[in-house]
C-alpha cells in the first residue's frame, strides 16, 4: 500500500510546477528515502507495524509538525491501508490535549474536506463513553490502567495554585478523550507518543507516554520503529531525541 503513497507524491511533484522545475534532484532522493528506504529498511520495521499502524503513527506526527500539505496527502492513503474514519478523527480529535486546539483546527478541517471527497457522511457515529457526571472518574481509571496505581488521586495532588492542571489532566485529557471509543490504549499511547516527538521540547512527557506504551503493551523494539517510520516527517534530532526518552523509559521499567 505504501507504493500507492509513493506514486502519490510523485504525482504531487509533477503537479507541482515549481517543484519539479526548481528541485528535481531533491524531490528524487528525498521520495526514494521516505517512501523506499525508510519504509522497507528491516531496523525500521516490527511485527505489529502494519500499513494501518504505521499510517496512523504517520497522521499523528505530520499533526505534531504542523504538516499539513503533506496531511492532506497522506489522509487518503492511510484510509486506504485500512484505517478506519473514526480511527482517523479520534487521532485529530486527542491531537487537542497534546497541542491544543488552535495548531488542531487546521486538521479537522482538512479531515473533513477530504472526508466529503471521499463520500464519508459526517458527522460519524459518536464514540463517547462518559458524561459530565462520569468523566472525571472515567479519567482517573484511565489514567491508573496506563501509568499505575500510584494515579489514584492524582487530581487532588500537587501545589494547590495548580491543583486544577492536574484535574484537568484526570477529566480533560483522560476522562474525554481516552476513554472514547474507536483507538485503545496501546493507539492512543502510540499516536501520543508521536504528537509529543513530533512538535519538541516535551522530553520529561516523552519519556512519560513511552513508560506508559511499555506498560500497556507497545514494546521498546515497536516504538523505536514508530518513531523511525515518522523520522522522515521531523528529522534527526527530534527523531534521536525520542529514541533517548524510549531508552531511558525503558531503563525505569526494568528496574
Amino acid at each position: 500500500m505504501f507504493d500507492e503513497l509513493k506514486n502519490r507524491m510523485n504525482r504531487f511533484w509533477n503537479d507541482d510546477k515549481t517543484l519539479a522545475q526548481t528541485d528535481p534532484e531533491f524531490v528524487e532522493f528525498f521520495s526514494n528515502f521516505a517512501y523506499d528506504e525508510v519504509i522497507h529498511e528491516p531496523g525500521a520495521n516490527h511485527p505489529d507495524l502494519d500499513d494501518a499502524t504505521r499510517s496512523m503513527a504517520i497522521l499523528a506526527t505530520l499533526i505534531g509538525c504542523q504538516g499539513l500539505d503533506d496531511y492532506a496527502l497522506m489522509l487518503p492513503v492511510a484510509l486506504d491501508s485500512g484505517v478506519t474514519p473514526v480511527e482517523a478523527k479520534e487521532i485529530v480529535y486527542q491531537a487537542v490535549a497534546y497541542l491544543g486546539f488552535g495548531r488542531v483546527l487546521p486538521f479537522v478541517k482538512k479531515t473533513n474536506e477530504i472526508f466529503a471527497s471521499r463520500g464519508i457522511a459526517l458527522p460519524l457515529e459518536g464514540q463517547s463513553t462518559t458524561t459530565p457526571d462520569t468523566r472525571a472518574a472515567a479519567g482517573e481509571q484511565a489514567q491508573i490502567d496506563i501509568f499505575g496505581e500510584h494515579m489514584r488521586g492524582f487530581a487532588q495532588s500537587g501545589p494547590e495554585e495548580t491543583r486544577h492542571i492536574n484535574k484537568w489532566l484526570a477529566d480533560n485529557c483522560f476522562g474525554d478523550y481516552y476513554t472514547r471509543g474507536g483507538l485503545d490504549y496501546r493507539k492512543r499511547e502510540m499516536i501520543t507518543l508521536c504528537f509529543l516527538a513530533a512538535q519538541g521540547g516535551c522530553e520529561p512527557q516523552l519519556t512519560a507516554h513511552a513508560g506508559a506504551n511499555l506498560k500497556v503493551g507497545n514494546s521498546k523494539a515497536f516504538l523505536i520503529a514508530v518513531v523511525s517510520q515518522c523520522m522522515p516527517y521531523i528529522g534527526y534530532p527530534r527523531t534521536l531525541n525520542a529514541i533517548r526518552c524510549i531508552t531511558e523509559a525503558a531503563k525505569q521499567v526494568s528496574k
